[in-house]
């Protein structure tokens, strides 16, 4: 069997799937449930003053039929006394020894970071994550993304936890940044064991058009929230790609954004995450998510012949290049299986309309359309718009140019293929 196991920034689990901080993760007994149907890790919703919270605070964005694709929340930390959260953080780990047990914590003064992190020591934390990512309520008060948004005060933060703290730290970093690269490396100078990222994203999710009131509704108002969900993956990708790239960024990561399912886990762990933390998929679909997402991965590895999580770490790092260093001689054409083509013109459509104009109808009964190849770019907009899996795919053509880089070759006329479509 491969080795599942997982060791973020020297906090170990039995495998990389850790439950995010969040309604998830508010209370011992939900952990435990958690534990249970096989979670490696969870972290612990955040700590700090108990706000109260507001009610509704969930929203949701429903397209084409997929519900929850993008989710919003206005929920803010813990609202259960701190006692309460402690007596439960040292049961949960009474019990389940081996799991990772990692707690959030949000906090303003000195002084008040060194009481709450000697008080979830002592509870039992395997690590610390500190919140400085929530977009919503909490930085209106200087905490949360006021806080990541700062290099500075980042950096400043941070070191304050790592001087009280004797277990290992991971900053959660927010997205609502123009660039993450700064942001992890004040991180790593205050001396952070690893990051977690992304929080989530500022947003509106909607609006009742019939109430004329943004979702969702507190009373009369509403306001900006959290954006999470499958939706925000790609950027969630986006940003642990550029920190696992950058060399002057040398902490472990802990990837959050849009997971779903053990593919979404294993793409996040290819660009360089070494756990995998979930929130909104278990929202919607509840614990059991793991189990699948458990065997798929023991299955990926079996395949790809690859050990352990360990060795998938990062793999797909050195792909993540610059537009310049692109081939611009790679060509591919799309080719329609016309066994498995139910004969929609889906393709024709978003092709004519939107794309390139090299799908054209059939000229005989079969409704299987015709690729002008020599005009198509290879855009593979008609893959993804067609509703078969797998009817049209985009192949490799020789086309007879000699490699190029955009740096090197732009414009010479010599090694660049002459544009498609050109008359």
């Amino acid at each position: 069997m491969p080795d599942l196991t997982a060791n973020c920034a020297g906090i170990e689990s039995p495998n990389p799937f850790w439950l995010a901080s969040a309604p998830p993760t508010n209370s011992g007994e939900q952990i435990m449930r958690a534990f249970d149907h096989g979670w490696g890790g969870a972290v612990w919703k955040t700590l700090g003053t108990p706000i109260q919270n507001v009610s509704s605070r969930f929203g949701a964005i429903h397209h084409q039929g997929s519900r929850g694709v993008g989710f919003n929340n206005i929920e803010l930390i813990t609202d259960r006394p701190l006692d309460v959260n402690f007596r439960e953080i040292e049961e949960v780990k009474k019990h389940y020894p081996e799991h990772a047990v990692i707690v959030s914590l949000m906090v303003e003064t000195k002084e008040e970071w060194k009481e709450i992190i000697a008080r979830s020591i002592d509870a039992g934390a395997d690590g610390l994550e500190l919140n400085f990512g929530c977009p919503h309520g909490m930085c209106e008060r200087g905490m949360g993304s006021a806080v990541g948004q700062e290099p500075a005060v980042n950096e400043r933060i941070t070191s304050w936890v790592k001087e009280y703290s004797t277990v290992p730290v991971l900053v959660k970093l927010t997205p609502n940044v123009a660039d993450i690269v700064p942001h992890g490396l004040a991180a790593q100078k205050g001396g952070a064991d690893g990051v977690s990222l992304i929080n989530t994203i500022k947003s509106i999710i909607g609006v009742d058009i019939d109430r004329m009131v943004i979702e969702p509704r507190v009373g009369g108002l509403s306001t900006n929230g959290g954006y999470c969900g499958a939706a925000v993956r790609p950027i969630a990708l986006h940003m642990v790609a550029g920190l696992a790239r950058d060399p002057a960024f040398q902490l472990p990561i802990s990837g959050i954004g849009g997971v779903t399912n053990w593919r979404d886990a294993v793409e996040f762990i290819l660009l360089g995450s070494s756990s995998v933390q979930v929130c909104t998929e278990v929202m919607l679909r509840g614990y059991r998510i793991v189990e699948d997402m458990i065997e798929g991965l023991e299955s990926y590895l079996r395949e790809k012949k690859v050990d352990s999580v360990a060795a998938l770490v990062g793999a797909a790092v050195p792909t993540f290049s610059e537009w310049g260093d692109l081939d611009l001689n790679h060509e591919t054409v799309a080719k329609i299986d016309p066994e498995t083509c139910i004969g929609c013109y889906k393709c024709m459509v978003a092709c004519h309309d939107g794309a390139h104009q090299c799908i054209f109808p059939a000229r005989d009964d079969s409704r299987v359309p015709i690729v002008d190849e020599a005009e198509c770019v290879g855009c593979n907009l008609c893959e993804i718009v067609c509703p078969v899996e797998g009817c049209i795919t985009m192949v490799e053509v020789d086309n007879g140019f000699t490699p190029a880089s955009w740096n090197d070759h732009v414009g010479d006329g010599k090694t660049l293929r002459p544009k498609k479509g050109a008359h």
